[in-house]
């Protein structure tokens, strides 16, 4: 599986990058910290995969990167997605290294 770290994320948010972000964390999670990611959660991805991009780099987040990977695996294997990565600790990792 595809990771980015986050300070590699942080790059491409900074250089205004053409990338998507997806958490797939819960709403009340989200509520309490996000970094400007679309909000699908972790339950209703596979009833959104439409909106999910083929044609660019999409990374997927969560609390730590265990669901993140886990959807990923799901999606790469049932819809044949090939530019998906994982963003390696999470909002966790972020929130450390990055901050809000």
């Amino acid at each position: 599986m595809k990771e980015v770290t986050v300070k590699e994320l942080k790059q491409l948010m900074d250089s205004k990058a053409d990338y998507q972000l997806i958490d797939v964390r819960e709403e009340y999670e989200f509520d309490e910290a996000n970094i400007k990611a679309e909000l699908i959660p972790m339950g209703e991805v596979m009833d959104n995969v439409d909106k999910i991009a083929k044609d660019k780099q999409v990374i997927i987040h969560c609390r730590s990167g265990k669901r993140s990977a886990s959807i990923i695996q799901a999606l790469e294997a049932q819809h044949g997605f090939t530019n998906l990565y994982n963003l390696k600790g999470g909002i966790l990792a972020y929130i450390e290294e990055i901050g809000l």
